[in-house]
């Protein structure tokens, strides 16, 4: 048996950690031995519970880097502004991974956007994989533009992808590994598996351009949904905060009568929620999900892939707030599919009334969502985190590229 290690690094939300403990549940029913290294501790620990592995705190970037272009025209300025700008600073982050690997005897790794953790594998001669949605494992060649509404300078963008490529080559470089080919390389693992389906790519890459696994589901809690009193249409939001709309938001949906059901985990911490009324009910922990969604006329959220890709399962359509460039490019697909509202393509200052009343009187949204729904009806959860888990089964019995000593 082996000692697998699942790492989260870069973007927030729960969804990585509840892909990698729906990931991990085959592999332990194997008889492997599991453990986590997670980007966030605190916001984690209620989903991990019941797991009772060791979880470990990911090397992080903690500085500001200064200099940068202005806005991020491609994945390699998100790396740049994380730390890879410079070899020297690479290499502590990746000791760090060194020493958490060599200390679990890892044997395989497994990456939910871990470019850190991927090359720290490289490094050590350990097989790796990518696994998560179509934004953060890219297609294998030049990294696509973020903002493809956006005239970026080709050079530019070819000078960044150079820049991190050469970070990472220079970190390999000093441990004796063998050197990417590609920046994309450092996204992908040995294995790059996709766990969302095409139309929520937001590369746009064609069904038969690479293996779709459909999403990684493992619930993003086991909380009951308590709905606020009253006879109003029931809404579930999924929110993180501080955001900046989210009281404008919550005021209009108690407007229009809605009982809301909200979850942002920093009120479930103890922050005072940004809007308070009796239509409005905020869960101590996170909710079970897939009971949410079923009894709520449209969901809110931050357009996760792994709450869009639930919520569309369900044929709830989406009022999405999406807060950085991937959550954008998602709520892109789930607007032009016709299944949700992305606020983001919308003027300001924004008529929360009109938007709330648009999700409660959209049919077309929500026969947009059902259609979805009954296109994946087959989608079994399970089975695909169990066929995923045989892919990463797969890795342990497949020699190191290169193996270098410990």
């Amino acid at each position: 048996m082996a000692n697998i290690v699942f790492c989260w690094e870069l973007g927030a939300a729960l969804g990585h950690a509840g892909r990698l403990k729906a990931l991990a549940r085959p592999l332990i029913a194997r008889g492997h031995a599991v453990s986590f290294v997670l980007r966030d501790l605190v916001h984690t620990r209620r989903l991990l519970a019941d797991m009772r592995l060791p979880v470990y705190q990911a090397p992080l970037w903690l500085h500001r880097v200064e200099g940068l272009p202005p806005g991020e025209a491609s994945l390699a300025d998100i790396l740049l502004a994380c730390g890879w700008l410079d070899a020297d600073a690479m290499t502590g982050l990746v000791g760090g991974w060194r020493h958490l690997f060599s200390a679990l005897q890892a044997d395989v790794v497994v990456g939910d956007y871990a470019p850190g953790a991927l090359l720290a594998a490289r490094s050590l001669g350990i097989a790796s994989s990518a696994v998560g949605a179509g934004f953060q494992i890219p297609p294998a060649g030049p990294l696509p533009p973020l903002r493809d509404w956006e005239a970026v300078p080709q050079a530019r963008m070819a000078a960044t992808e150079a820049r991190v490529l050469a970070t990472a080559n220079a970190v390999l470089a000093r441990h004796g590994a063998p050197a990417y080919a590609r920046a994309a390389d450092l996204l992908r693992g040995d294995a790059p598996l996709l766990c969302t389906w095409p139309e929520l790519d937001p590369w746009g890459r064609a069904e038969t351009d690479a293996r779709w696994f459909g999403p990684t589901i493992g619930g993003t809690g086991a909380g009951v949904p308590a709905w606020p009193e009253g006879a109003g249409p029931r809404v579930f939001a999924y929110l993180r905060g501080p955001h900046a709309e989210h009281g404008a938001m919550l005021e209009a949906l108690a407007r229009a009568g809605c009982r809301t059901l909200c979850y942002l985990p920093d009120v479930a911490a103890g922050a005072a929620p940004p809007y308070a009324h009796p239509l409005i009910a905020w869960a101590e922990g996170p909710v079970a999900l897939d009971h949410a969604l079923r009894q709520s006329a449209f969901a809110i959220c931050h357009a996760g892939e792994s709450t869009v890709s639930q919520a569309l399962l369900a044929g709830v359509p989406l009022l999405l707030l999406p807060r950085t460039a991937e959550s954008f490019l998602t709520a892109r697909r789930v607007r032009r599919l016709g299944a949700g509202i992305n606020v983001n393509e919308m003027a300001r200052p924004l008529d929360w009334n009109a938007v709330v009343g648009r999700m409660l009187a959209g049919s077309g949204l929500r026969v947009a969502a059902q259609a979805f729904a009954r296109r994946h009806a087959a989608f079994d959860a399970d089975r695909q985190a169990e066929t995923v888990a045989g892919v990463l089964e797969g890795l342990v019995r497949r020699p190191a590229a290169a193996p270098v000593p410990r």
